[in-house]
């Protein structure tokens, strides 16, 4: 029997009938995660970071190499975040952060962090099941088989998997203008309308038209969340520039569309130029041979795949697989179409021709991000929902962990057909931010659902409201926070809504977080000249 036994654990090493036991487990290695498990171990705690791709670092190391500061205050920025940031300045040279990075650069620099705090990582782990003892999380059974317990858990991630696996209140999508109050939630048409060709020669709409316009009303709730896209890293230098790979699916009727709108500026003598199409930043310092590349939040058609997302928040891991790669598709797809297609305008042919990925950046995926970008995912209904109230108006809480203040940013959702020959997108919106506190319970389950868990990712806001909180930096602050909080939680043997929180205050405060508004500094960012939708 003992033989037996021996042989078993020499033949299958990597699963083991031993749960694994952490003070504090967080799970997703994006940048939030990084930060929680930062704060935790600093704490003493041993702590565990499971990170499900093969990379920590999120959109940070996927190509979005901004803090977003271009539209946030940037008093608000402390505690582990500012510590990133200014350690990637130290890289780059400069005497105080740096803002804008290079996605290699920021996981070396995440990876040296992790190394200092003494976090173990395990990688390429999803979460399949949670075991509860009542209220209280047991332990987390991961893709390959393994368990690990902890006396404290924290769900960072976009899709708030943990969260939901524990039998957590969520939603997703946009709740409707009445349930909240909210000016801006629900169904938000554009004010202008697009001319294009919506149908195809027997009526039906075509790929990327989710219905007609005549189907919604305007201000209802919607499942629907904001599009994704991959953040891309491209170059056009001939020492950097690698070919951009063929599609693996192409379909041409895909891009129908786009080819309709692009006769259509043909005819009225409008020339159509590359970036009326994608967005493309100049974030590496002192690389001008870098490009990050998004999607065009004005254009008619851009690499954000409408419609391709609504199945992932809820969706189970094959799903979310499908929707990835159907993304990878159509990005490949439309990139292939503008450049070789005869209906694309010759020089906008040329001009797409010449870029291509950047070899420098993740060299062991293709030169592909690690991660889609997934802007909005699952968000838990909480101890307290945030909501647009409480990001511009009732902007001061007494369990302050973090400060927000970026724009309500919400990239288009769907694409609606008006007429056979005219479009219209919906679900943008874009407010000038205000600083405001984020409270702790915006992190905390009801009491009643599990008391050892943290949601710092996919957090208890509204749509709207959590169109502030969706930043990385910011994602990070509460990250921080929920890490300090799990960390005496676990000490003190208390439930996570039952903790300290002037103890937590005064240690974020000691961290150099800023949770508190300063007399002085301006509470609104001073923008006068932003067009709000």
């Amino acid at each position: 029997m003992r033989l037996s036994r021996l042989l078993w654990f020499l033949i299958f090493p990597a699963v083991s009938v031993f749960a694994q036991d952490y003070d504090v487990v967080v799970y997703s290695g994006v940048p939030c995660g990084i930060s929680a498990s930062i704060a935790a171990a600093r704490e003493g705690q041993k702590t565990l970071l499971i990170e499900p791709t093969r990379h920590v670092g999120g959109l940070n190391t996927s190509g979005l190499n901004t803090a977003e500061t271009e539209h946030m205050l940037k008093w608000t920025f402390g505690g582990i975040a500012q510590e990133f940031y200014t350690r990637l300045g130290r890289h780059y040279g400069k005497a105080g952060p740096a803002y804008y990075f290079e996605s290699g650069v920021a996981e070396k620099t995440f990876l040296a962090m992790l190394d200092e705090a003494k976090v173990q990582v395990r990688y390429g782990l999803r979460v399949e099941k949670v075991e509860k003892e009542g209220t209280r999380i047991g332990s987390l059974t991961l893709s390959d088989g393994s368990k690990v317990t902890a006396r404290v858990f924290v769900d960072a991630g976009y899709e708030g998997d943990l969260m939901a696996r524990a039998g957590v209140a969520y939603t997703w999508g946009r709740e409707s203008r009445d349930e909240f109050g909210e000016e801006a939630a629900g169904i938000r048409f554009d004010k202008t309308s697009r001319r294009a060709a919506t149908v195809d020669e027997k009526g039906n709409l075509l790929p990327g038209m989710s219905g007609w316009a005549r189907d919604f009303k305007e201000a209802a709730a919607d499942k629907t969340v904001m599009n994704y896209n991959w953040r891309l890293c491209f170059s056009k230098d001939p020492a950097w520039r690698v070919p951009m790979p063929a599609p693996t699916h192409y379909d041409r009727a895909r891009y129908r569309l786009l080819e309709n709108w692009l006769r259509e500026k043909t005819a009225a003598g409008k020339e159509v130029k590359l970036d009326d199409i994608i967005d493309l930043y100049s974030h590496a310092p002192n690389r001008p041979d870098k490009k990050e590349v998004n999607n065009k939040q004005a254009a008619i058609i851009s690499i954000g795949d409408f419609g391709a997302q609504k199945e992932y928040p809820d969706g189970d891991y094959a799903t979310r697989d499908r929707i990835i790669a159907e993304h990878t598709d159509y990005t490949l797809g439309l990139f292939h179409f503008l450049a070789t297609d005869d209906a694309v305008p010759e020089k906008l042919r040329a001009e797409t021709a010449q870029w291509g990925l950047h070899k420098e950046e993740f060299p062991d995926n293709g030169h592909w991000p690690y991660q889609l970008y997934v802007r909005e995912g699952r968000r838990m209904r909480g101890a307290y929902v945030m909501t647009q109230r409480d990001v511009q108006e009732d902007r001061h809480k007494p369990d302050a962990i973090a400060m927000g203040s970026h724009f309500i940013d919400c990239h288009h959702v769907q694409r609606l057909a008006l007429s056979p020959t005219e479009f219209i997108n919906e679900g943008r919106i874009w407010r000038v931010g205000y600083a405001y506190q984020i409270p702790y319970r915006a992190l905390t389950p009801k009491a009643t659902e599990c008391t050892n868990l943290i949601v710092a990712g996919a957090a208890s806001y509204t749509h709207v409201a959590y169109c502030t909180y969706r930043l990385e930096s910011t994602w990070m602050m509460g990250g921080h926070a929920a890490g300090v909080a799990a960390a005496l939680a676990a000490k003190d043997g208390k439930d996570v809504q039952a903790i300290d929180i002037p103890a937590l205050q005064e240690k974020l405060r000691a961290q150099k977080q800023v949770i508190d508004f300063i007399p002085g500094q301006p509470e609104k960012f001073p923008d006068t000249k932003t067009v709000e939708f």
